[in-house]
């Protein structure tokens, strides 16, 4: 037991260095060094390993390298179009039987969010998790609301490719004022009730990293993040 509780502590932090780039896509995973840095034997890092594999966070080449997977853009592209799916109808249903409660908690949410972004000017002073957490705290209260709270932990759960495709878009807090303005459309849109203009705002707002990065996804700053047949 106290091995698979060792084995889960270090995936999750591998899992979230992987994630929030701090590990980067081609970099190799060496397993003398995870032995070395998490004090521990070759059985829970080769375990953790082969769990990164099947979840699809790292290659393990036999008898030779265990290496990070680039972003499969394909695939971070298919899952946006999910969410935008799934979102648009769960914010439908928000919106129709909201309560001022529910209102005055997106309301909050919003200041929180601006309060994360009040150091954009110096995004070496920028917290990306705290500006994306806040960012996703404010769509959790229309999932929480309508009693859709499965389908929100199945759409955050970490992933290899749109997790990381997030964190690229957020990097030097370039979406900042995008996110911003997204967040301020919505609120006017369950203000107005306005249940058509839905799908339109979160197909702007969730696919708003391809927009902003466009053609800087195939160049060189961009090139070693994706998996090269989709560039």
């Amino acid at each position: 037991m106290e091995n698979a509780l060792l084995c889960d502590d270090i995936y999750k932090i591998l899992e979230d260095e992987i994630v929030s780039l701090k590990i980067r896509p081609g970099e190799t995973l060496s397993e003398n060094s995870l032995c070395k840095r998490f004090s521990v034997s070759r059985t829970p890092v080769r375990s953790v390993l082969q769990r990164l594999q099947q979840n699809r966070f790292v290659q393990i080449i036999p008898h030779k390298e265990t290496i990070v997977t680039p972003i499969d853009l394909d695939i971070a592209s298919q899952l946006i179009y999910q969410r935008v799916a799934v979102e648009t109808m769960i914010l439908r249903d928000f919106v129709k039987t909201c309560t001022p409660t529910d209102v005055a908690r997106v309301r909050y949410a919003m200041q929180l969010l601006e309060e994360a972004a009040a150091d954009v000017a110096e995004p070496e002073h920028f917290d990306i998790n705290n500006f994306l957490s806040k960012d996703l705290e404010m769509h959790k209260i229309w999932f929480r609301a309508t009693n859709k709270m499965f389908l929100w932990e199945t759409l955050i759960r970490p992933q290899p490719d749109y997790s990381r495709f997030i964190r690229l878009d957020i990097m030097g807090a370039k979406n900042v004022p995008d996110v911003l303005s997204d967040h301020e459309r919505m609120i006017e849109i369950i203000d107005s009730k306005d249940v058509d203009a839905i799908e339109g705002i979160m197909t702007h707002h969730l696919f708003g990293g391809v927009r902003r990065l466009g053609g800087q996804l195939f160049s060189e700053e961009y090139r070693d993040f994706f998996l090269q047949k989709n560039l």
